[in-house]
This record gives structure tokens, C-alpha cells and sequence, in this order.
């Protein structure tokens, strides 16, 4: 690998680190949100109890849509079990909503990932993005990512599906090409490498207007998330 290769790979990885970071960042102010929402619960109830006293229905059902609307705001999206996916792939459904791309997520992570926080956010970063690049190329209403992840014996499972334009993509010398334009297909190059790095299993499939990307990685062994 040459001197710019390598200067490149640092400065990628330097901006994924940053990336990571602002995940975390913006999941440790949701988890600070809802801690003190529930510092606070016993005084909703309180408020309630009084006005179930005076028999004012109407104030209790409008404090009640309040708090439900209050509690929809600082839940997370997605709780899989493990603190670096949830940041993830919370700060990315919230980026799709705003687009107008649904998401649908099946993700169960209960034990302690030997893969590192930075490989986890190049893998899951870089799909999601991609995922929604292909969405966006479609009409709204006619979008939508599909997302699972669970662990498989000693290996943990991803896959996404997005919805593509077109019809089935053909590969070009033995890769699928990203319509992306030229230079966006690092991403597809980091997730590649990282994959390779970790001993894992990668699979891109094109179907007609669905494009999938299937990942197996393989843990240490089971530790479970007390």
C-alpha cells in the first residue's frame, strides 16, 4: 500500500472515529432526556391524581396526549441491546424520516460484540447511508429500508434491504456498481474491507427495484448483556 493509500485510510478513519463519537454524543443526550422524564413521573402522576379528583376528564386525556407526545420525543427508535448500534441506527432512522424513507427494524443484539464500536459504525454507517442514496432516487410513497440483525451461534447476522430504482442491477467485473457517481463508492469499499479484516461473510444480491446486503461476522463466543 503506498504513502497516499495509507494517508487516505487515516484520514477515513479519522472521520468515522468523529462520526462515532457524534453518535454517541447524541445518544447519551436522549438516555440524559429520558432519565429525567422519569425523574419527573411521579409529579405527572401526582398532577393527574388531582385533576381525576376534581372529575376534569378533558385536562386528563389533554396532560395525557402531552406526556405521550413528550415521551415519543426522547424514546429511541430502536433498542437492540447494544449501545453503538443503538446510536447508529437511531440517528440514521431519524435522517430517513426527514426524507420520507420508512424504516423498518428487527434487530436483537444480547450479547457483548467482540467487533469494535468504530468497525460496528463503518458497517452500519455505510449501509444505512447507501440505503437511503437508493431511496431517495425514488418517488415518496415508494420507499422503505428494511433492517435485521441478531446472532447466529458465535456470529452476529445484518442485513439490509432498500427498495431500488430500476430493475435488477447486473455486477461489473464482479461488483456491483454505485450509482452514486465517481468517488462514492469508498463506502462500499470500507464496509469491504472491514468484512475481509474480521474473517466475515459479505453477499450483495439485486432483485427487480430491491438491492440487499447480507454480513456475518464471527465473535469471540456468547457473553451475555447482564
Amino acid at each position: 500500500m503506498g504513502f497516499f493509500s495509507k494517508l487516505l485510510d487515516r484520514h477515513i478513519a479519522a472521520i468515522q472515529q468523529e462520526l462515532m463519537e457524534t453518535h454517541y454524543r447524541e445518544m447519551e443526550h436522549m438516555y440524559r432526556e429520558m432519565r429525567g422524564w422519569r425523574h419527573d413521573f411521579r409529579n405527572h402522576i401526582q398532577l393527574l391524581k388531582t385533576y381525576a379528583q376534581k372529575g376534569d376528564l378533558y385536562a386528563v386525556r389533554s396532560y395525557l396526549t402531552e406526556l405521550e407526545d413528550d415521551l415519543k420525543r426522547v424514546d429511541p427508535a430502536v433498542k437492540t441491546g447494544n449501545p453503538m448500534a443503538d446510536a447508529i441506527l437511531n440517528s440514521k432512522i431519524s435522517l430517513a424520516k426527514a426524507q420520507a424513507i420508512p424504516v423498518r427494524v428487527d434487530a436483537h443484539i444480547p450479547v457483548k460484540l467482540s467487533i469494535s464500536d468504530l468497525d460496528l459504525c463503518v458497517i452500519l454507517g455505510n449501509l444505512f447511508d447507501n440505503a437511503m442514496e437508493a431511496n431517495l432516487q425514488l418517488p415518496e410513497g415508494q420507499r422503505m429500508i428494511r433492517i435485521y440483525m441478531d446472532t447466529k451461534g458465535n456470529q452476529l447476522y445484518i442485513s439490509f434491504t432498500n427498495l431500488a430504482p430500476g430493475g435488477k442491477q447486473e455486477k461489473v467485473n464482479g461488483r456491483f456498481s454505485t450509482t452514486k457517481g465517481k468517488g462514492h463508492g469508498y463506502g462500499l469499499a470500507r464496509i469491504d474491507t472491514v468484512v475481509k479484516r474480521l474473517g466475515g461473510y459479505l453477499r450483495r444480491a439485486s432483485e427487480e427495484g430491491a438491492f440487499t446486503t447480507e454480513i456475518l461476522l464471527p465473535q469471540e463466543g456468547p457473553q451475555f448483556v447482564p
